[in-house]
């Protein structure tokens, strides 16, 4: 299901900032090179990362889904000096393709690549975390969700990405597992109190979501 009317895509990203060439680039060569391209951010999504961690100017980033690093290098953008964004990715080609651009970025020291399972790694991370990034595999949503919501800083933020799936969870009967993952996802986290939410009709929907106010 096409969501977003490509014409307003086309509109939106001609009216986004747009000048950092490393991220172009990845872009790019992700769209050219990789056979599920449409897994990247895209343009106006990594823009809206990007001012999102400016503003918050984190000290320490998680990422969940590197994929090709496009996210995690708009991310790093808002780091603060002597901070760090870790990014676990499972699959080992798309971790070494990540490698790749990190290198190329000024931030590529701050970057800390993890390979593996994210249900393993994250609780070897002993930070507390002011943004959380989730873009892995959809039925461990909840499982991540859980394991990080102890170490969201107060102030701190999970972006979930994906969480309209492609229009399928706005199906009258939510079908396949991926779908009814993130139906399932989406009304865990509305459910859950010691968190607030909001759910953006932004490419294929992100879920922000804080710590409680109570």
């Amino acid at each position: 299901m096409q969501l977003v009317n490509p014409l307003a895509e086309q509109y939106a990203e001609k009216y986004t900032s747009n000048d950092d060439v490393l991220l172009k680039r990845v872009y790019d060569e992700t769209l050219k090179q990789h056979p599920h391209a449409h897994m990247i951010s895209g343009l106006v999504q990594g823009q809206f990362l990007s001012m999102l961690s400016a503003l918050v100017q984190p000290m320490f980033i998680l990422e969940i889904g590197s994929f090709t690093g496009f996210s995690a290098l708009c991310l790093a953008k808002g780091l603060q000096p002597g901070g760090q964004l870790h990014t676990i990715e499972l699959r080992e080609v798309d971790a070494e393709t990540s490698r790749k651009n990190f290198v190329l970025s000024p931030k590529n020291n701050q970057i800390h690549l993890h390979t593996g399972k994210a249900r393993d790694i994250i609780p070897s991370l002993p930070h507390i975390w002011d943004i959380v990034f989730i873009d892995a595999d959809k039925t461990s949503y909840i499982d991540y969700y859980e394991l990080v919501v102890p170490r969201l800083a107060k102030t701190g933020m999970i972006i979930a990405d994906n969480v309209l799936f492609h229009g399928q969870v706005l199906e009258e009967s939510v079908k396949g597992k991926n779908a009814t993952a993130v139906e399932a996802f989406n009304k865990h986290v509305a459910a859950d109190h010691r968190t607030e939410q909001v759910l953006l009709t932004v490419r294929d929907g992100l879920l922000l979501i804080k710590k409680g106010t109570e």
